[in-house]
């Protein structure tokens, strides 16, 4: 056709759509944020709603039962608030007097206790360490302390936020029939082929962001545990720091260690070495033991490729991209191969 490759005119038209589609997604992406948060957040509740729907009374509509969880979970998300929230808002101002302290004092790395030999080295830290503490200061402390607000304005607005739970509700009142509509537009001989694609992609953001949730609660507990019973200054602080980051996967929980290190030792705190142990005995707990229990193997990815998709996502996204970043590439991978399964079978 008038000297024109076919072959390569496909492959054009292939790039062309692709690079088109890349783009909308990216330009869409706040928006495609707040739906997979209600995604997630319907996952994490399905549960929940799944038990009392089987064990109530027939005559209760799917509807009540979603609501009636709703309420509930809303009741236990405003006690930890309550409970909780205060705690760590407290030691958080607290934190941040001490830090504002500590920038006024001639030479902040007096409370640090180091050895002897490394004195020399306490005149050329000490610009970096006030830059870090007015850091500190400015950024970290105000987003721990309002950390509701700080999230909200994340996401994007107070009405961002109202969606989330609405969209999580029609996601759990009429996930089947979307479903089911998914498959329906595709042609008759593909139908099999993109159920089985969803619901593996419903069970396995299904494990992984309970999986997370319970890793995030499991972290709250050990290290409030340990760092109590360590007498480690502002420990509900610092637990709360680690359940929180551990939502972003490898550089979370590498930053939190690094936080709760620095905090204790600009506190004064002599015992550092308990806990640079402890913190090492926990990853090995949970990297070994409690990680792979939670999450399946449709969640393997190697940690390098999780690196990589980490600092991209944040490069996209900021901390939403962090976030999703794993999902992402996870339910990529089963796409894949239940696409190349499928092949071989009609092979």
């Amino acid at each position: 056709m008038g000297g024109v490759d076919r072959a390569a005119l496909k492959w054009v038209w292939t790039i062309f759509l692709f690079a088109l589609v890349t783009f909308v997604v990216y330009q869409v992406r706040h928006t495609l944020v707040i739906f997979a948060l209600a995604l997630f957040l319907s996952h994490l509740l399905a549960p929940v709603v799944d038990f009392f729907a089987r064990t109530g009374s027939r005559r209760i509509p799917r509807v009540a039962v979603i609501t009636l969880v709703y309420a509930g979970a809303l009741v236990l998300v405003i006690l930890a608030l309550v409970s909780i929230g205060g705690k760590i808002g407290e030691e958080a101002a607290s934190l941040a007097v001490r830090v504002r302290d500590l920038m006024n004092q001639p030479d902040p790395l007096s409370h640090i206790p180091i050895p002897s030999w490394l004195n020399s080295v306490r005149p050329a830290a000490e610009p970096a360490v006030k830059r870090w503490l007015a850091d500190l200061e400015q950024h970290v402390l105000p987003l721990i302390s309002s950390a509701g607000v700080q999230i909200l304005s994340g996401i994007g607005s107070m009405l961002s936020a109202i969606l989330i739970p609405i969209l999580s509700f029609f996601f759990l009142k009429d996930g089947a029939s979307i479903r089911r509509t998914i498959v329906d537009s595709f042609p008759r001989h593909n139908q099999t082929v993109v159920n089985e694609i969803l619901v593996d992609l419903h069970e396995l953001l299904a494990q992984y962001i309970r999986a997370l949730v319970l890793l995030s609660l499991a972290a709250f507990a050990f290290y409030a545990g340990f760092l109590s019973m360590a007498s480690v200054p502002y420990a509900i602080l610092l637990a709360g720091v680690a359940a929180i980051f551990e939502f972003i996967p490898v550089v979370g929980p590498l930053t939190a260690s690094a936080a709760i290190l620095l905090v204790a030792a600009f506190m004064g705190y002599s015992h550092l070495l308990w806990i640079v142990a402890f913190l090492a005995i926990y990853r090995v707990f949970q990297d070994y033991v409690l990680s792979p229990y939670l999450m399946s193997a449709g969640v393997e990815i190697h940690p390098l490729l999780v690196l990589f998709g980490v600092l991209a996502g944040e490069q996209l996204a900021g901390v939403p991209g962090m976030f999703f970043s794993v999902p992402t590439m996870a339910a990529l991978r089963v796409i894949f191969i239940r696409l190349r399964r499928n092949r071989r079978a009609d092979a």
